[in-house]
């Protein structure tokens, strides 16, 4: 669900809302990083441990930044891939 929904929104809403295109756009991307990282994790040895860490952390910063949507300046999420600009 991470990454369907705000794909969804953002194919949708784009063209009305700059700013709902914005916030999609940096969910989308913040959710396809999480995506990539757990599987860098899930794949080596070393970083299996890190997969809680990683999955924490994308709850914690998607509730941050739904919280932060509603606020005149764009909420950009940290550690993120910038894969759709």
């Amino acid at each position: 669900m991470g990454v369907l929904l705000p794909l969804i929104i953002y194919l949708v809403k784009k063209d009305e809302s700059p700013r709902v295109s914005h916030h999609a756009k940096e969910a989308l991307n913040f959710h396809i990083s999480i995506m990539i990282y757990s599987i860098v994790c899930g794949i080596s040895c070393i970083g299996i441990p890190l997969l809680p860490v990683i999955i924490i952390g994308g709850m914690v910063f998607s509730v941050i930044a739904a919280i932060n949507a509603s606020d005149p300046i764009p909420y950009r999420y940290p550690l993120t891939l910038r894969f759709i600009a």
